[in-house]
Formats: structure tokens, sequence, C-alpha cells
């Protein structure tokens, strides 16, 4: 049977996972019941986190299929991914048109040399414009350095909500068919008799664990065959290899992993038995093979310490609270995500994270959260670093889409805070901003562009690289509403502090002193008493003893939390809830620390 290999590459929510379950129902390897996006928390934001395998047979073919993150912060998963494929699917909204993420997925799958088939999705938008965003991924081709062959790229429109596709607009299809033939046409087969006549050669780009089998491999075979029992040689570079055995193979079908006892030059496969295996090593029979091109990966941007959780209310709400417990799960973690780095190292049983942005970390700690972990993380900073004697660090590329009234004051804050427009072009009702900025400057700013658009705007950016330190960046600091008192908060109380600022949390929460409750606009922190009750009397004053009516308070989540805490606030994570707090729990111990003395 023949083998195509793919990946579904986009900006996210232009319509990967949802096109890859539409093939899938149309070749009867799924039904409506089954997604790719399997994860809960994917399925409750809405977004692909992890790469995912699925294959299909059509026409007698066997088509892999991988199924990408469009989320700027999961980009180390796409990096790996494209250079065990032949092709790749880009999906790009026929309304919104080329994303940050859609350039940046682009670029890398151009360099590798693969030639992309265009898909211009969700035609069936009021706003849809297909015409023109055609021309506008044609312009991204051109300035991306696409060669003559890459630019001359086959375009569809799809409905992938409905499974349909088509070669031209005024097509009449009832299926993805289209589609389909187009991937067989136009994507070269994996296989052939020369290289299924060499020796194993293979690579992982992609790990998982099995509680039951280990570390699992996910890999391309790009010479000879494997099989079950088979004596393998690992090589991690030119000279230094090691041996193993694998003990169990899986090939992919559908959404299922089958075992079988042999797969052929060309598959994507999954493998057992190697507990040392690293994505980008070599796989082969013995250790005078080539070494296949290392996969790069892109360095982290941020970073934070995770640490116990120290706080009053510790060890009440988690199941995991220990040192040896949570360096245990961060191991674990390393095993499948290759864009973080941990140092182990680090002072005071302190875990320093490395990672690609604040989602990509926020979505570890959520995991740790719910699997009854209790933690607590600093704020986050990004990497700076010296090379060639200059001071750098990471900058991204920010594209926003505001109603045209707003673009003044979004323009005014990011220049500000370092940011340097290089394109600022009208779309159909809004205006598209396109600015160069330290990942410092977009720190903490998230939501605040939420309130200042009302909502209505749109804020996506890419990493772009290191470059020269920027120097200082002007942002509005709010200080914090710190409780002095352990105890209940009461309603009373929370009633006469709103008009300082914004409350976290409501009446009736359990606070301890020195944890956060709010905000406070002028700036400096302010020490409260959240526990404070009315004093009562034997007289009634008429009007002013009715029911207080409080505003509802600002919910601290975990990105929010991550976003507003300030370099001396820790964020206390437990199984049930999401605490800001002062690192010095007491404001004699705060005082003393701003001395020096702490």
């Amino acid at each position: 049977m023949e083998i195509r290999n793919i990946a579904i590459i986009a900006h996210v929510d232009h319509g990967k996972t949802t096109l890859t379950d539409a093939l899938m129902r149309q070749t009867k390897m799924s039904d409506e019941s089954v997604s790719m996006d399997s994860d809960i928390l994917e399925k409750e934001r809405g977004i692909t986190i992890y790469s995912k395998n699925t294959s299909l047979i059509y026409k007698d073919t066997k088509i892999n299929i991988v199924d990408t993150p469009g989320h700027a912060d999961f980009s180390s998963e796409v990096e790996r991914i494209l250079r065990s494929i032949d092709s790749v699917l880009l999906l790009v909204d026929a309304q919104e048109g080329p994303m940050p993420q859609t350039k940046f997925v682009l670029k890398k799958s151009l360099e590798l040399g693969l030639k992309p088939i265009v898909v211009i999705n969700k035609i069936d938008k009021p706003a849809a414009r297909p015409e023109a965003v055609s021309d506008m991924v044609l312009e991204l081709f051109m300035d991306l350095g696409a060669n003559d062959e890459q630019l001359d790229f086959e375009t569809v429109y799809a409905i992938a909500r409905d499974g349909v596709a088509k070669i031209n607009m005024e097509d009449n299809s009832e299926d993805l068919s289209p589609l389909l033939d187009l991937i067989l046409e136009k994507v070269k087969p994996a296989s052939n008799e020369d290289l299924a006549k060499k020796p194993l050669s293979m690579q992982p780009f992609n790990l998982a664990y099995d509680n039951y089998l280990g570390r699992l491999a996910i890999g391309r075979i790009y010479e000879g065959e494997v099989k079950k029992g088979m004596n393998v040689v690992i090589k991690e570079d030119g000279e230094n290899y090691r041996t193993g055995k694998i003990t169990n193979l899986f090939t992919f079908y559908g959404l299922e992993r089958r075992e079988v006892d042999e797969a052929a030059v060309g598959d994507i496969v999954m493998v057992a038995g190697l507990p040392d295996i690293y994505i980008g090593e070599t796989i082969c029979e013995n250790n005078e093979q080539e070494l296949l091109p290392a996969i790069k990966i892109e360095d982290p941007t941020i970073s934070l310490d995770l640490m116990i959780n120290n706080s009053p209310f510790a060890g009440k709400e988690g199941k995991y609270v220990t040192g040896s417990k949570i360096k245990e799960r961060l191991e674990k973690e390393l095993e499948v995500n290759v864009g973080l780095k941990i140092d182990f190292d680090a002072h005071g049983g302190h875990y320093k994270i490395y990672g690609r942005g604040e989602l990509h970390i926020a979505i570890l700690l959520e995991n740790m959260r719910r699997e009854g972990f209790e933690i607590q993380v600093s704020q986050p900073k990004v990497i700076i670093r010296e090379e060639d004697g200059v001071k750098q660090e990471p900058y991204e590329e920010v594209t926003i889409d505001v109603p045209q009234e707003m673009a003044g004051m979004v323009i005014e804050k990011l220049a500000k805070r370092k940011g340097r427009m290089i394109d600022m072009k009208p779309e159909q009702n809004h205006q598209r901003l396109i600015f160069e900025i330290p990942t410092r400057g977009i720190l903490g700013y998230r939501g605040e562009f939420v309130i200042d658009t009302r909502g209505e705007g749109i804020f996506t950016s890419r990493v772009v690289g290191f470059k020269k330190y920027a120097g200082d960046i002007e942002r509005r600091e709010l200080g914090s509403m710190v409780s002095m008192e352990t105890g209940k908060a009461l309603a009373y109380a929370l009633w006469n502090l709103e008009e300082r600022g914004r409350i976290y949390i409501g009446p009736n929460t359990e606070v301890y002193s020195g944890m956060v409750i709010g905000d406070v606009s002028k700036g400096n922190d302010m020490w409260v008493n959240p526990i404070k009750g009315k004093k009562l009397s034997n007289v009634r004053a008429s009007g002013s003893d009715d029911s207080i009516i409080l505003t509802p308070p600002m919910e601290v989540t975990l990105e929010r939390g991550l976003e507003i805490m300030k370099a001396d606030e820790l964020l206390e994570i437990t199984p049930k809830s999401i605490r800001l707090r002062k690192e010095y729990l007491t404001q004699t111990e705060q005082s003393k620390k701003a001395k020096g003395l702490a």
C-alpha cells in the first residue's frame, strides 16, 4: 500500500482540527462523536495544544496526517513535525487571511523545501473574501522567499465544518474528495524500492508515555523496515551511540494505534522499549550508518520559579505537596514536552521553568493543579542573554485587529512599551496593526487590551527571535490590596474597600495575612482588614443598614494571575483555589525586605 505523509498547519482557530475530523469521517475512520482534540484542556479552550497523529485509507493509499497546534506558544510542537512529512496543508481563514502563526509555520515549511497545498477555509462566512485572501497568501509566499516551484502552489476552497472542498469557487461539491484526490496527485509517495532495501533508519519527532510500556517514540521510517523484537543502535551525534531493543511496535489506523510485527519505509510508527530515546536521535541497525539531520527546537523566551506551597493554607486542598512529588512530575513532563526546559538545581528547592510563552507554562501548571498538586510560582520574566557582548531579549511580532476609532489608543500604549509599528492597513470593518515589540512589552498587556477595546479587539503574536535589549519599558503599575488579617472576608469590609480599586474575592472567602485581595489604582501597596465587621449599636439608622450590594469580584484565573502579579508576589496554585500572595506575609517582613534586612 502506498503511503503519503502530510501535516495540517495554520493559525489558531482557522480550522485544522475541524478539517482533520471531517476527513476522518468521510473515509469512515471515525464518527461524529470523536475529535482529534481529546485532551480536556483542548476541549475547554477550543485550541490544539499537543500535535497528534492519525491516518486514513483513501483509494488504497494510506495518508498519515499530523494535526498541529496553531498557538504560537506551542510552536516547538510544529517545528519538529515538519521534518517528518512530505507536504503540508496550509489552512487560511477566508475572512481573516494570513495571521502571525500562518507566517511562522509557512516559513518553516518553505525552508525545508516543502511545497504546501493552500486550503482557504470558511468560505461560507458572511464576510469571506476568498479571492483577496488567495492574493494575500501569494504575497506572503513571495515575502518569505519561496522558490518558483513553491510559488506554483495548488489552492482548494473549503468549508471544513460541513466537510466540503472544491478546486474552483463555482464548482459543485458535496464532500472532501477534491482535496483528497489532490493530495494523492501532488504529494509524492513516502516510499520506493531503493529505500526499502536499505538498513533501518528512523527518527523520532514526538514522544509519548504509557504507564505500562514507559517512554514511546513516534517517528518516521526513512529507510528500511522496523520489526518487533529488533535490536537497534541509537545515535545522538556522529560519535556517541547506544543500543536498545524494540519491544512493541504500533502503527496509526484512524485515531487508534494498532500493534503490528513490522512496518515498512515511509510509515509513521510508535515504538516502545527505548527508555532513554529523545527527539531528533537516529534509530538505525548499525553504528556505521549516517546520522539523520538534527531537529532544532527554538529557544525558550520566558522563565519563572516553581516551588513548594508554603502559604498558611498549604496542604489543605492538595494531594501532592512535597518537593519530591513535584520533581517527579516535572521530570515526567520533560519526557514529552520538548519545548520546556527545567533547571532542577536552582536555589532553595525552587525549580526554574523555561518555556515559549505564558500559555505554554500555564498549561503545565493547570494540568498539575488538576492532578492534585499544590505549588507556587513567581512572576514570569523574559530571558535576557548576551551574544558577542550585546545584551539581547526576545521580540515578538504582534498583529492586532481593532475598530478604527480604537487604533490610536492601542498605538500609543504599545509605543510606550517599545513597540515599533511595521505595518498598518485598513481591513473590512477594522484596522490591522502589526508591531515588532519586546516580549517584556506585552507581558501584562493582554488584559488591559481587552478592557481598552471593550472586547472587540483581536491580539495575536509570534516570537521572531532575540534582538538588542530595548531598555526600560514604561508601564502603568497598580498597587496591591493586601490582607493584614487571617479569617473570613466580610461583605461590609469589602464594600468599604471597593472605592480603592478592584476586588479579587467575594464575601465569606477565607483569607490570610499577606494574601492579595485586590488592586489599588494609586500604585502603592495598601494593607487592609477584609474581616472587619460593622460595629453594632442598639440604635438602627434609617436606610444605612440595608443590605450591601457589592460589585462582582474580578476572579484571579491562572493566566490572569501570571499576568497581573508583581515581582514581590507569588501565585499559589491548588486543585481548588488560585490565590495571589506577597512573598513576605507581614508588613514587618515586607519592610525588612525593602531595607535589605530580610
